[in-house]
C-alpha cells in the first residue's frame, strides 16, 4: 500500500487507494498519504472537465473527508510518529488551524508530549527542510510553545545550508521561535546574521526588526557584527521614517548589544521624526522607545553631540513590573527573597517591584551602608528616594541621575542598592548569560550609581 500511494500520479489516485482499500491501510499509511496529496497539489493542478481544482475544491472531495475522519476516528490508537507525522502532514498540505483533524491531531499530541520520541520527531521535521514546511511546523501553536531541543541541533546543522533558498518570511519565523525560547545557539543567530547581509536591502523594516530581534535577546554579537551593523545602519538611514516602530526596535537591539549608530541617531530625535511619530496610533510606544534611548545616550554613548530627544516627550519606558515577570511570579522566587527580607531588615527597610528612572522595575530597593546596616527609609531623603511609577511629577522634569543624589553628611556612607531575583527567563536557555534587556538594565543601574546585588 505503500508503494502504490507515492507511486500515485494524481490526486484522486490517492484517495481511492486509501478510502477503497480501508482492510490494507494502517495508521503508518495515513501520513504518508497526506504528504503526497501536498505534493501532488504544489507539482501540478488537477484538471477535470477542463476547469482547473485548486487545493481547496480537492480538499472538500468527499473521498477526501472521508481521509479525514478515518484518522480521527483512529488517531487514538496511531502511535507518536504517525501523530506527529499526521499533524504536520495536514500542515504542510494548508489544511487550517481550526479544522477538526488539526484540532484532534494537535489535541492527542498535547496529551502525549512527554512520552513523544525527540529523535523521531526531530527526523519528521528535518525531513521537510522546506520554505513550505518549514514555514507549516513554525506557525503551529504546539511547536512554536514547546522547545524542540533534539530538531534545534539538528537544525543549526542543515540550515547554513538552506538558508539562501529560504524566504524572509519563512526566516522571520525561524527568529521567532528562536527568541521565544531564548535559543543561544551561534550557528543558527549567524545563519540569520548573514541572511540579513545579503538580503536586507531588500526586506522591509518591519521584516529587519524580526530578524535582528533574537541578537539582543540572546545578548549575542553576530561573528560577522563588524559587516553587519554598517548595513542595518545604512539601511535605517534610508528607510527610518517608513516604519518608525519597527526603526526604534532595531535601534533598541542594537543598543541592548552597545552599538550606537550616531548618523540615525541625529535621524530619530529630528523634529521631523518625533511630529511625524506624535501623530501615528503608536505614538506611546514609540515614545517610550525613545526616551529609553536617550537615557542609553547621555549613560553610554557620551561622545555622541546630535540632538536629544525634547524632555516634554520623555516617559518612563516601564510604569511596573514586566509582563513576563508578572505571569511567572508564581515560579519565581522573589516571593521567599520578600518574606526573607521581611524577617531580616523589616518592611520599612526596603521597596518592592521599585520603578526607577528612565523607566526600570528593580525587584528590591534598600539603602546600606558599608557596615551592612539598612537604612530605613524613614530616614532617607526623600528628594533621593526613587519616585514611585504613579507620582505626578512630570518625568520631563525628573533629571536622569535624580535618584542618585548626594546625600547629607550623615547620610553619607549609605549606598542604594538593587537586589534582584534572576529567575530562569532572565537567562539565556541553558546558559549563565542574562537576555539583553536584562543586561541592558543592570548596566544601566551601575552607571546610575546603584549596587547592584544578584540572587
Amino acid at each position: 500500500m505503500k508503494r502504490l500511494i507515492e507511486r500515485s500520479r494524481s490526486v484522486g489516485e490517492v484517495l481511492r487507494w486509501v478510502t477503497q482499500n480501508p482492510g490494507k491501510v494502517s495508521a503508518s499509511h495515513y501520513p504518508i498519504a497526506l504528504h503526497k496529496l501536498g505534493q501532488l497539489l504544489q507539482q501540478q493542478q488537477a484538471t477535470v472537465n477542463g476547469e482547473s481544482r485548486g487545493p481547496g475544491q480537492v480538499l472538500e472531495q468527499p473521498e477526501f473527508q472521508t481521509l479525514c475522519q478515518a484518522i480521527i476516528s483512529g488517531c487514538s490508537k496511531f502511535d507518536n510518529f504517525s501523530i506527529v507525522n499526521c499533524l504536520y502532514a495536514a500542515a504542510a498540505l494548508g489544511l487550517p488551524g481550526e479544522s477538526p483533524l488539526v484540532r484532534v491531531l494537535e489535541d492527542e499530541s498535547r496529551s502525549r508530549l512527554g512520552r513523544f520520541n525527540q529523535k523521531d520527531v526531530s527526523m519528521v521535521f528535518s525531513s521537510e527542510a522546506n520554505n513550505k514546511a518549514l514555514e507549516a511546523i513554525f506557525s503551529s501553536q504546539l511547536f512554536y510553545e514547546n522547545r524542540q531541543e533534539r530538531f534545534i541541533r539538528s537544525m543549526a546543522e542543515w540550515l547554513p545550508r538552506k538558508a539562501e533558498n529560504l524566504t524572509p518570511y519563512t526566516m522571520a519565523l525561524i527568529a521567532k521561535y528562536v527568541a521565544r525560547h531564548r535559543l543561544r545557539e551561534p550557528r543558527l543567530l549567524d545563519t540569520i546574521a548573514n541572511f540579513l547581509v545579503k538580503r536586507g536591502e531588500q526586506l522591509d523594516s518591519k521584516v529587519i526588526q524580526k530578524l535582528v530581534f533574537p541578537f539582543s535577546r540572546m545578548n549575542y554579537r553576530p561573528s560577522n557584527h563588524s559587516e553587519l551593523f554598517p548595513k542595518l545602519e545604512a539601511i535605517l538611514e534610508q528607510k527610518a521614517g517608513s516604519s518608525p516602530l519597527a526603526t526604534v526596535n532595531i535601534l533598541m537591539s542594537m543598543f541592548q548589544l552597545s552599538h550606537f549608530p550616531q548618523t540615525v541617531l541625529h535621524q530619530v530625535f529630528s523634529p521631523a521624526f518625533i511630529t511625524n511619530v506624535m501623530s501615528s496610533p503608536y505614538a506611546l510606544i514609540v515614545r517610550r522607545y525613545l526616551s529609553l534611548l536617550d537615557a542609553a545616550v547621555e549613560l553610554e554613548f557620551r561622545d555622541y553631540s546630535g540632538p536629544r530627544l525634547d524632555p516634554r516627550y520623555r516617559v518612563l519606558m516601564f510604569e511596573h513590573a514586566l509582563t513576563a515577570d508578572e505571569a511567572n511570579r508564581k515560579y519565581s522566587y522573589k516571593g521567599l527573597v520578600a518574606e526573607a527580607l521581611r524577617q531580616l531588615v523589616g518592611e520599612e527597610c526596603y521597596r518592592q517591584d521599585e520603578v526607577l528612572p528612565p523607566g526600570y522595575c528593580t525587584d528590591f530597593l534598600l539603602w546600606i551602608n558599608r557596615s551592612g546596616t539598612v537604612l530605613p527609609l524613614s530616614r532617607v531623603p526623600a528628594a533621593s528616594k526613587a519616585p514611585s511609577a504613579h507620582t505626578t511629577t512630570s518625568p520631563a522634569a525628573i533629571s536622569l541621575r535624580s535618584s542618585v543624589l548626594a546625600l547629607t553628611s550623615d547620610l553619607q556612607d549609605f549606598a542604594p542598592v538593587v537586589l534582584s531575583v534572576n529567575d530562569k527567563w532572565h537567562y539565556c536557555q541553558n546558559s549563565d548569560i542574562l537576555v539583553g534587556s536584562r543586561a541592558m538594565r543592570d548596566r544601566h543601574l551601575r552607571l546610575l550609581g546603584y549596587c547592584l546585588v544578584q540572587v
